[in-house]
């Protein structure tokens, strides 16, 4: 399936009321480091905990073992999704980078960098990642079922609802994890 966007919305955030917004992020390098359940759960409470704190409605997402992509709606009239992605992804590296630093020291230096004259570690890559605005039911639609089928194309499942971290199941009924989707308002739903 062809990725279908309302426009070429540049890869910065723009905070425009009423948008929803689908956003990619990846770990540093690439390392697989959504794959532990682990890091899965404590990056499910971060959603749920920034979702909450910062009044945003998770409504799909998917967790791959090196990325994810969460489609979310702030519902506030002023946002930043810079906040709400700090907000998730902070909470998520302190627990990784403390639990390897006490049980595999080895990978701390892997994930450490310099920046200027000051040494950082990282577990997601640097950036805010790709944030795209989302005004149209159709596109918000195709978008899901983007995200949903990424296991799918990956090879890792064979339906989109067997990927245990993905809102998928839920969408079918059948929950596989402790993440509930907010539903979604009926005027984001096109009748087709």
């Amino acid at each position: 399936m062809q990725r279908v966007y309302d426009n070429d919305m540049p890869r910065k955030s723009i905070n425009t009321p009423g948008h929803a917004h689908e956003l990619t992020f990846s770990c540093y390098h690439g390392y697989a480091f959504l794959q532990a359940n682990r890091v899965r759960l404590w990056f499910a409470d971060s959603i749920r905990n920034a979702c909450a704190e910062l009044d945003y409605r998770l409504w799909a997402y998917v967790f791959m073992p090196n990325h994810a992509h969460l489609i979310v709606r702030p519902d506030g009239h002023e946002y930043r999704v810079d906040e709400f992605l700090k907000a998730v992804k902070q909470p998520v590296s302190r627990k990784a980078l403390a639990y390897l630093t006490e049980n595999n020291p080895a990978w701390v230096a892997r994930l450490s960098g310099k920046r200027g004259s000051r040494s950082e570690r990282h577990f997601w890559q640097r950036g805010g990642g790709y944030d795209r605005n989302v005004v149209e039911p159709s596109t918000l639609e195709s978008m899901i079922e983007y995200i949903h089928l990424n296991p799918v194309r990956k090879g890792l499942v064979e339906r989109a609802a067997d990927w245990e971290w993905s809102s998928a199941g839920w969408f079918e009924g059948g929950a596989l994890n402790s993440l509930p989707p907010d539903p979604i308002p009926p005027e984001w739903i096109t009748n087709g």
